[in-house]
């Protein structure tokens, strides 16, 4: 075997240093399963208590269990949230804020991406324009005083490459017009707007909250399987393409190493706020957590406060304008 070869195959996989955080509470969002459930081993093995927020709590138990075969010790307790449904948002929040218990970090990870047919949450918004983004705006905005009690908490919010193709279409939002790939593109440059948006905010009214994005860059995770199969759909030929394509390993990477960048804004002393954080390997891909390339719609700071005010409009949810004061 060539020298360079067998050197590509025994080369070690990317992997990051987590502090110590005994003591610290997280928060995950689509914990059961995917990028979710890796994040949520990781920070458990380092000594966070970790609260799952998951739609199934069967499944929530289940990645528990599993959690636990390898860390015994793991603190997790299960909470069941719908980000498809701001009532469930307000309701977990609710029981949240009753317990009064800083939140170190916010991982607003779960969403939903590509399915073939125009769906609609629970308050008739886009499914996932409201799922990935009114969902963890609304829980964001529920859960900030828990933040700012925290005293130096983090939110890290999921994106995706494919917000580089995203545009807000500021007339049709809700996806009238409906293309799986477009509607999904404006949902993740609307998460990544979000995340920079609100370390503004925070920065000008002392919050103390840092706000970081992260993506995976081409990992393999069963969000490739479960919106374009959404409800039943038939995918057959994009789930054969896409099963193909995973077979090309410098394309794609497990979610060991998916999770990194996430893990890294919501971990690393050096992760800065308002950052955007993806693999540092070609195209951003795969590889080690490094400063992602930002899309230029996304420097767009008139339009993210566009958003930001239509977004606490129809989750009928508002911001602190300046300080705001915990009990």
């Amino acid at each position: 075997m060539p020298k360079t070869t067998r050197a590509r195959i025994n080369r070690p996989l990317p992997d990051i240093q987590i502090p110590d955080l005994h003591g610290k509470v997280a928060v995950v969002t689509g914990a059961n399963s995917g990028l979710g459930f890796g994040l949520t081993g990781r920070l458990a093995r380092a000594g966070a208590e970790v609260i799952l927020a998951v739609r199934n709590k069967e499944k929530g138990a289940e990645a528990v269990a599993r959690i636990r075969r390898q860390t015994p010790e793991a603190t997790l307790t299960i909470r069941h949230l719908d980000l498809a449904s701001l009532s469930s948002v307000t309701d977990f929040s609710d029981e949240l804020v009753r317990e009064a218990r800083p939140i170190d970090i916010l991982l607003n990870n779960a969403g939903l991406m590509m399915p073939p047919v125009r769906d609609e949450t629970e308050d008739g918004f886009e499914l996932q324009f409201g799922t990935n983004h009114l969902g963890h705006f609304a829980l964001t905005a529920h859960l900030l005083p828990l933040l700012r009690a925290a005293g130096t908490s983090r939110v890290v919010s999921l994106s995706s490459l494919i917000a580089r193709t995203g545009r807000l279409d500021f007339d049709d939002l809700q996806g009238l017009r409906y293309r799986a790939h477009r509607a999904y593109g404006l949902s993740k440059l609307a998460t990544l707007m979000f995340a920079r948006e609100l370390n503004r905010r925070s920065i000008a009214g002392t919050w103390g909250v840092r706000s970081i994005a992260a993506h995976p860059g081409a990992t393999v995770t069963n969000l490739q399987i479960t919106g374009p199969t959404h409800k039943g759909a038939s995918a057959r030929v994009f789930l054969a393409a896409n099963a193909a394509s995973h077979r090309i390993g410098w394309i794609w990477q497990q979610i060991d190493q998916g999770i990194l960048p996430a893990l890294y804004a919501a971990t690393s002393p050096a992760a800065a706020g308002g950052g955007y954080y993806g693999p540092g390997g070609f195209g951003e891909l795969t590889g080690a957590p490094a400063p992602a390339k930002l899309p230029p719609r996304s420097l767009d700071e008139a339009a993210a406060r566009r958003l930001w005010s239509i977004s606490e409009e129809l989750t009928n949810m508002t911001y602190p304008t300046g300080q705001i004061s915990c009990r």
